[in-house]
């Protein structure tokens, strides 16, 4: 076994391969760029190297640069994680030639693998059911175009050497190919240095169902049965579980023969992963395997029991596989959700800087008596900067049940107790989700964020019951603060004033009345109903002011809501709702009605950059006279790259920014007359 090894990575996953590690005895070196000088991993490894600027094109993706890390460090061997060097060929075999072993498969496997193209003809060979498309190479637009019109519409246009959302593009018409085709190139050539794509036809409301294969290097193939990664969003992930709701034992058994078949047929002898475009119908499409750690393991870890970093070590220093396929057991349900540093109110765009404030859920392994997990995969800390450079990936947040019902039930508490402050994060839309009729019946589909919320992400709307609990417990925060002020030493004494319990908590637009006092070990709410007590709420909680998440039990139901202090009142969040709370004694209610409401400037002349980024392109001139869906500007950020277009038809009056300027979120890039 290895005494030393590097990870050529950073992040969650970083963190994530250095806890198996610890846990082998196997010492660990990190790397990191200028902008990670301060991250977790660093932390965490027992030696750490520097490898260059932020850019990753200039540090994480230098192979020279890793092998020498290695040397200096006398690491034996390489985890890669996933994306940066994972599944390139030149990088595992640049560590052979320099001695050191890479925890990962063989060369000819990412080979024939690694190259998406490639990959189908394989596929094909094997015995693998594939989606109709052309796997030649494509010399322009013209003739991506023409390709696409034969295969019909429909078409999905993908990087050759993507992964993780980069390159893809989608396309209903010859207009979109010829758009989408440069927009894929482009982002190809800046994500892997490789600009090749090829088109396929898109299946209509599929879903995406991958199975875990594992191998070894005497010629043993297992998988761990399948994952369903459908809830999409641009073609990346948001949220994965295991196994599918869609599939049954038969289907399962028939997929999981085709993913060991392609193993075998290159050779695979590490984790890996075959993807599958599946119907509703439950017939599937080899989509792509991926030679590497998938980001959502952790959910067939929890399903199986098996620690697939652990394997891939073991793997890669010769050991034979200790499971056979009788061996592989299901148990329970996984459910994992994406943590993404972004505004789901904006578009879900991304969103950067230093989170000032995080509490995450309190992790938990199930026993005998506590049948349920809570893993949380982070390589993020309070203090800490979500940066330009990377994906805005948070942590992921992973719990494990008997059933779905269960797993999801304990996902939805769990988001209700991951407080995070000083950037935007998706949160609010997780856990909007995971109160979703259609995702807990599983009709699922990659569309299904597009058409549940075709008009972009709004908060849930609290019913009356939502309202009430979450007037309740803003209610009882108002009043513990109160409790603590009048203990301040040096105030005159005075008498009980009446009608001093009395609140009326504004929920949004909604009132509600109520009064709130001290009962036994906690704090008891009466709602006021005309003019009189009514039903009442008995809390208790060992929430402080000054905490973010009041975590509690109301009437013996374990509650948690989430509090973000805004002038005179909080922004709560409770199980997908988010909405600006006041609680206000009436002569302060009645003063408040009299104030006019602000109205917002209009900005409707202006297009402002959506989030932090880097100008590509400015694609318009003063003077110039555009159309509406017209393209106007190009950002770069967290590695994707976003069109801004013209809204309506109108003439552009100046541009204030140009090609190579960093912008923050908000900055105005050009206006119209």
């Amino acid at each position: 076994m290895f005494k030393r090894i590097l990870i050529a990575n950073r992040g969650e996953i970083a963190c994530r391969i250095i806890k198996t590690a610890r846990r082998m005895g196997i010492a660990t070196v990190a790397v990191y760029s200028d902008a990670d000088k301060d991250a977790l991993h660093v932390e965490m490894a027992d030696t750490a190297v520097n490898i260059g600027p932020p850019p990753a094109a200039q540090s994480y993706l230098l192979i020279d640069k890793i092998v020498a890390a290695c040397r200096q460090t006398g690491a034996e061997a390489v985890h890669p994680g996933y994306g940066f060097l994972s599944e390139r060929e030149a990088f595992a075999e640049a560590l052979k030639e320099a001695g050191i072993v890479f925890i990962g498969p063989n060369q000819r496997a990412i080979a024939a693998m690694g190259d998406k193209i490639e990959s189908k003809k394989t596929a094909a060979a094997a015995g693998v059911s594939t989606v109709p498309g052309f796997l030649g190479t494509i010399e322009d637009e013209t003739h991506a175009v023409k390709i696409a019109d034969e295969i019909g519409y429909p078409v999905m246009i993908k990087a050759s050497a993507g992964g993780g959302g980069k390159g893809m593009r989608i396309a209903y018409n010859a207009g979109e190919v010829a758009e989408g085709f440069s927009r894929a190139r482009s982002e190809a050539r800046s994500a892997f240095g490789d600009d090749r794509v090829f088109i396929e036809k898109f299946i209509v409301d599929p879903r995406h169902v991958e199975i875990q294969v594992l191998g070894d290097k005497h010629g043993n193939v297992i998988h761990l049965g399948e994952r369903e990664c459908s809830i999409q969003r641009r073609n990346q992930k948001v949220v994965e579980e295991a196994p599918s709701p869609l599939l049954d034992a038969a289907t399962r058994e028939k997929m999981g023969a085709q993913a060991v078949a392609l193993a075998k047929a290159v050779g695979y002898d590490s984790a890996g992963t075959v993807e599958f475009v599946a119907g509703q119908d439950k017939s599937f499409y080899f989509l792509e395997m991926n030679t590497r750690l998938q980001v959502e393991h952790p959910v067939t870890e929890l399903i199986t029991g098996v620690d697939l970093v652990e394997q891939m070590i073991r793997v890669a220093a010769g050991e034979k596989l200790t499971l056979t396929q009788k061996d592989v057991k299901i148990s329970g349900w996984a459910v994992e959700s994406r943590v993404y540093a972004e505004d789901p109110f904006r578009n879900f765009l991304p969103s950067i800087g230093r989170v000032v404030r995080m509490r995450t859920p309190i992790e938990r392994t199930a026993d005998g008596v506590d049948k349920v997990t809570v893993r949380i995969d982070t390589g993020v800390y309070e203090g800490g900067e979500i940066s330009l450079y990377y994906d805005p990936l948070i942590a992921k947040l992973i719990t494990h049940a008997d059933s779905r019902a269960g797993a999801i039930d304990m996902q939805a508490r769990a988001l209700d107790r991951f407080y995070v402050e000083g950037i935007r994060h998706n949160i609010p839309f997780l856990s909007a989700l995971m109160q979703h009729p259609r995702w807990a019946e599983g009709r699922l589909s990659t569309r299904f964020i597009a058409e549940e919320w075709p008009d972009g992400f709004v908060p849930l709307a609290p019913d009356a019951d939502k309202e009430k609990t979450i007037a309740a417990v803003a209610a009882v925060m108002e009043f513990q603060i109160t409790e603590r002020k009048r203990k301040i030493s040096g105030q005159m004494k005075h008498p009980h004033v009446p009608g001093d319990r009395r609140r009326i908590v504004l929920v949004g637009k909604s009132e509600i009345e109520l009064e709130v006092e001290r009962e036994g070990n906690g704090i008891a709410v009466h709602f006021i109903e005309n003019g009189k007590r009514g039903p009442k709420r008995y809390t208790e909680s060992a929430w402080k002011p000054g905490d973010p998440v009041w975590l509690g039990v109301i009437d013996d139901d374990p509650v948690a809501v989430q509090a973000t202090d805004i002038p005179n009142g909080h922004v709560m969040s409770h199980h997908g709702i988010e909405v600006k709370v006041y609680v206000y004694k009436p002569w302060e209610a009645f003063a408040i009605r009299l104030m006019p409401e602000k109205v917002k400037a209009d900005t409707g002349k202006k297009v402002m950059c959506p989030m932090p980024g880097l100008v590509l392109s400015i694609d318009v001139t003063p003077g110039q006279e555009v159309k509406a869906g017209e393209t106007l500007a190009i950002i770069e950020a967290m590695k994707m790259e976003n069109v801004l277009r013209a809204e309506r038809d109108g003439t552009v009056a100046r541009v204030l920014a140009k090609k190579g300027d960093s912008l923050p979120v908000d900055a105005v890039i050009l206006e119209f007359a």
